[in-house]
């Protein structure tokens, strides 16, 4: 997308939700979120119900971009704002919203970038936490409202210039400490943000501690970790990481997730594709309603492909 044409769609609500429906619906056929089903009927206020289901529903239904009640111009343009790394409260005054909107739109949209990663069903499961907050279809609560959850670690993996962060399943943050004081695993601090040096097959270990880890126990080094000399991600990413305020453990792989988004894109432009996460479904964390929502969109393709 050229930066003229990007500046006449940031202008007009109706070119916007023209761009953003061919995203919702990129075959051009409609069906039903629910079930797949593609005969419809058409109600009033631009809403469908399905012939198979009777499932009632509009154009961005069980959508992120349904999240918080923005117009697509809205949407369009804090993507647009987001792809260039404002704070929140630049977004706001630039986009004319309240904070508390802003703060929930940009939280969706790093929702949506972590359920479009490779491992986005771990990340979603119990281990952070984060899986709790989609219901039906819908981003509810804010994942700081929930109290005090576990603290997942990540393992940072650079290869050919591709940035791989995975959650280190069994791994715990007392362990790492562990491993620091009884192994000499090289460990560095900024605040509650931890990384080490090299760990396994990870160029480096990390994660965001809350108020009850021990850091007095840490083990100091003179030398830098290897994770500081050795990778283009760290250089990118820790600069960054040190302008979020107030990271906690719950919302800490949100932030992994945004950071390994941009880096693997960091020769793109990342507004399109930041879109068409947004217009994606939400996952259904029900594990039946998982099940039929894997099944209709499944059909729901098969009947855009046809189309």
């Amino acid at each position: 997308m050229t930066i003229s044409s990007r500046e006449d769609l940031l202008r007009s609500e109706d070119a916007a939700l023209a761009y953003v429906l061919r995203e919702c619906w990129p075959g051009g056929g409609r069906f039903c979120p629910r079930c797949g089903e593609s005969r419809l009927y058409d109600l009033a206020g631009g809403r469908s119900r399905c012939a198979r289901c009777k499932y009632t529903f509009q154009d961005f239904s069980g959508r992120w971009i349904n999240n918080g009640g923005l117009s697509p111009l809205t949407w369009l343009r804090l993507a647009d704002l987001f792809s260039r790394e404002p704070t929140v409260h630049q977004m706001a005054v630039e986009a004319g919203l309240s904070y508390n909107a802003t703060y929930k739109a940009v939280t969706t949209m790093r929702f949506a970038i972590l359920a479009h990663a490779t491992d986005a069903v771990q990340l979603l499961g119990p281990e952070t936490g984060l899986g709790s907050f989609l219901r039906n279809r819908k981003l509810t609560g804010d994942p700081d409202s929930g109290g005090r959850g576990t603290v997942p670690v990540f393992g940072i993996l650079e290869r050919n210039g591709w940035l791989f962060i995975d959650l280190v399943s069994g791994m715990s943050a007392e362990t790492v400490f562990h491993f620091n004081h009884s192994f000499h695993l090289k460990v560095e601090r900024a605040g509650n943000l931890i990384w080490t040096d090299r760990y396994r097959h990870y160029d480096a270990l990390v994660f965001c501690g809350d108020d009850s880890l021990p850091y007095e126990y840490l083990r100091r080094h003179d030398r830098p970790v290897a994770v500081e000399c050795g990778t283009g991600f760290w250089a990118f990413a820790e600069k960054r990481l040190k302008l979020f305020k107030g990271i906690t453990p719950r919302r800490f792989p949100l932030y992994l997730k945004e950071l390994e988004f941009r880096y693997n894109m960091r020769h793109s432009d990342i507004f399109p594709v930041l879109v068409r996460y947004l217009c994606d479904f939400v996952p259904d964390m029900n594990p039946e309603g998982a099940a039929e929502t894997a099944a209709g969109a499944a059909r729901g393709h098969a009947a855009g492909s046809r189309g």
